[in-house]
């Protein structure tokens, strides 16, 4: 059986960036009160008007990730695109990236699991690869949320913390079995769904019965933040143990820990349980805010960049979110 490696990395984000000082503007909120719940102090919003989706991001990130992998668009044989805010309700966003970067007629997946989207991507393509099915994927995060929150104050407990952006990563089969993906964990418990959601559009609630009713929240996203946060601490705890555990590692032995950027809060508490330095935990959340499929990616690919996660380093991503769904990934680099 093949290894899979992460073998490029890249991510875009917009140029505009919304303070939470600019978001005061438009709703009953200041700076410290997002700060101390979230952590965040802002965020990147496509601009209105603009032609930037979640597709058109995904390709700027994956181009970049193609290049530092130095293969040829042609050398990819798969496309897995994670998302909850695709272009269109149908088809997904992969066969848009396909299309977007000229690619040969390779399968296109889409991911629907949210905030663990990246990390559900990642492990499926592990899979495809360490059967030797395929020899290099490109997974895809990425993420349009300014254009379907509420902006007002009746919206504010959920649209202060998204972000928009888009991560890549390539990935690439492997001889050496000491280094590259050793092991991926998924867990999901749909009782609590709709504890984090946004219920519609969907074929039961479809777009015009909005049109009669300006007042039907079920268009923007709920979020029960307490209960979710309660939830979060708890599972990224076990599934990160989980992982270590399945290839007899231990806390100490993580060099980098990359959380999905939910909440500052979250990762603090799990920096804490697990005895983790501040350099051994990455997040930017601070200034992306949430990008829910994207946010690991983004995070990994800065963290790379700045030399924070380097060869024989053993990194672990985790993630947690609606679904409930979480999950992690355990590399050796």
């Amino acid at each position: 059986m093949y290894t899979s490696r992460i073998s490029g990395l890249g991510h875009f984000v917009p140029d505009n960036i919304v303070t939470n000082d600019d978001l005061s503007k438009l709703m009953d909120t200041n700076d410290e009160w997002i700060q101390e719940r979230t952590g965040i102090k802002e965020r990147r919003w496509i601009e209105q008007g603009s032609p930037e989706t979640s597709a058109s991001m995904g390709a700027k990130a994956a181009k970049i990730a193609i290049e530092k992998a130095g293969i040829d668009k042609n050398e990819i044989d798969f496309i897995i695109f994670a998302t909850l805010s695709p272009d269109m309700y149908f088809p997904g966003c992969g066969v848009q990236i396909q299309d977007m970067l000229g690619l040969p007629t390779v399968g296109a997946l889409d991911v629907r699991n949210q905030c663990s989207g990246f990390v559900y991507a990642l492990s499926v393509a592990d899979q495809f690869i360490k059967t030797g099915m395929y020899q290099n994927i490109l997974v895809i995060g990425s993420e349009f949320h300014s254009g379907g929150l509420d902006v007002t104050t009746r919206g504010r407990g959920v649209s202060v913390i998204f972000g928009d952006g888009a991560g890549a990563a390539i990935l690439t089969r492997s001889d050496d079995p000491e280094r590259g993906i050793l092991s991926t964990h998924l867990h999901s418990e749909g009782k609590h769904a709709r504890e984090l959601t946004v219920e519609s559009p969907s074929i039961a609630h479809w777009v015009p019965e909005i049109l009669n009713n300006p007042d039907d929240l079920s268009y923007y996203p709920y979020m029960n933040g307490t209960f979710v946060f309660k939830n979060a601490v708890v599972r990224f705890s076990e599934v990160i143990m989980e992982g270590l555990q399945t290839n007899g590692l231990s806390p100490t032995d993580i060099d980098m820990l990359i959380p999905h950027q939910a909440n500052l809060r979250i990762s603090q508490f799990v920096q804490k349980k697990f005895s983790l330095r501040d350099d051994q935990v990455y997040n930017n959340i601070q200034k992306y805010g949430n990008t829910t499929a994207a946010s690991i990616i983004i995070a990994l690919t800065e963290a790379h960049e700045k030399g924070k996660v380097t060869n024989g380093d053993l990194i672990v991503l985790a993630a947690f979110g609606s679904g409930f769904t979480w999950g992690s990934v355990i590399i050796r680099w």
